[in-house]
C-alpha cells in the first residue's frame, strides 16, 4: 500500500486587497446608514423605513464577516492549529448571525401586520429624504464593490488553460455585492411606499412593504443558514468536483476502484479530498494526484493506492 499527499500552506487568504479595503469601508458606510434608517423608522413612524433599515443591519452583518474573513485568514494564515486555513470562521459567524436575523425579520412582520391594523401618522417630508439617502449610500456601495471586483479579475489573471480555474473570481467579495444590491431593492420599496402614502394617501401600502421587507429578509436568512451548514457539516458531496475526481479515476489505465472517498469545502471554491484506489496496475500516487491537479479547485490532495482484490 502506497500513500501519499500534496506538501503545501493551507493559506486560502484572499490576494485582493482592493476587495478586503472596499468591503471594510462598505461595511462602516452600510451601518451608519442603517442607524440613521432605524432611528428615522422610528421618530417618523415609517415600517417602510424601519424595515428597509433592519434589512440592512442583516447585511451590515454579512458585509462585516467578508470584511472579518479577509483580515482573520491574512492574520492566522500561517498559524499550525488551523488544519485548513481559517476560512470557517466566516462560515461559522454567518450561520449564527443567520439564526439571529430570523429573530428580527419575525419582529418585522409581527411588527408591520400590528401596523395594518393600528396605523400611526406618517411623518412622510422628514422620512422621504432619508429613503432617498439609503439608495443613494446602496448604489455607491454596489459601485465600489464592484469595481474591486474587476479589480480581482485583472490582479488574479486567467493564465490556467483548463475550464476549471477558478482563482479569478472572489465569491466572499459576489457575496458582499448581491447583498448591497438587495440593500437597493428594499429602497426602492420604501420611497415606492412613502411617495405613494405622501400623494396618494395610501398610508397602508407602508406597512405591506415592511410585510415585504421581512419576506425579503427571512428568503435571504434561509439561503444563508442552507448554504453555511452544508459547508459545516462537510456536506459537498454532490458537488461537480466529486464526479471530476471519479472520472479522473476511470480514465487511468488498467481496472480501478474507489474505496475511500472524501471531499470537503476549505475556502471559497477550494476543496481538499482524500481518494482511496484499489488497482491491478502499478502506479504512483503521485501520478494520480499530478493528473487530479488539473481540477485547479482542489487544493489539498490525498491519495491512497492498494493491490485490487479478487
Amino acid at each position: 500500500m502506497t500513500f501519499t499527499h500534496c506538501q503545501h500552506l493551507h493559506n486560502f487568504a484572499s490576494e485582493n486587497q482592493l476587495a478586503e479595503k472596499n468591503t471594510r469601508r462598505v461595511t462602516i458606510l452600510t451601518a451608519m446608514m442603517m442607524v440613521i434608517e432605524i432611528t428615522s423608522g422610528w421618530l417618523f413612524n415609517s415600517m417602510a423605513l424601519l424595515s428597509d433599515g433592519w434589512h440592512m443591519s442583516s447585511h451590515v452583518v454579512a458585509l462585516g464577516l467578508s470584511a472579518l474573513a479577509y483580515n482573520f485568514s491574512r492574520r492566522y494564515a500561517h498559524d499550525p492549529r488551523f488544519s485548513f486555513g481559517t476560512w470557517k470562521i466566516e462560515v461559522l459567524g454567518s450561520y449564527t448571525s443567520a439564526i439571529l436575523l430570523a429573530g428580527v425579520a419575525l419582529y418585522m412582520a409581527v411588527e408591520s401586520v400590528r401596523r395594518l391594523f393600528e396605523p400611526a401618522p406618517i411623518h412622510f417630508n422628514e422620512a422621504i429624504p432619508i429613503a432617498v439617502l439609503g439608495l443613494v449610500v446602496n448604489l455607491v456601495s454596489a459601485w465600489m464593490l464592484k469595481d474591486a471586483h474587476h479589480h480581482g479579475d485583472d490582479h488574479h489573471g486567467h493564465s490556467g488553460g483548463h475550464g476549471h480555474h477558478h482563482h479569478g473570481q472572489d465569491l466572499n467579495l459576489r457575496a458582499a455585492y448581491i447583498h448591497v444590491a438587495a440593500d437597493a431593492a428594499t429602497s426602492v420599496l420604501a420611497i415606492i411606499a412613502l411617495v405613494t402614502g405622501k400623494f396618494l394617501g395610501w398610508t397602508w401600502l407602508d406597512p405591506v412593504m415592511g410585510l415585504i421587507g421581512a419576506v425579503v429578509v427571512a428568503a435571504w436568512v434561509y439561503g444563508l443558514i442552507g448554504q453555511t451548514a452544508k459547508v459545516l457539516l462537510d456536506a459537498d458531496m454532490t458537488n461537480p468536483v466529486v464526479e471530476e475526481i471519479r472520472e479522473v479515476i476511470t480514465d487511468l489505465p488498467g481496472t480501478n476502484a474507489i474505496h475511500d472517498l472524501h471531499v470537503w469545502r476549505v475556502g471559497q471554491g477550494k476543496f481538499a479530498c482524500i481518494v482511496g484506489i484499489r488497482t491491478d496496475t502499478a502506479m504512483r500516487p503521485e501520478d494520480i494526484r499530478q493528473r487530479l491537479q488539473i481540477h485547479e479547485e482542489l487544493v489539498h490532495i490525498s491519495v491512497e493506492i492498494s493491490p485490487l482484490i479478487g
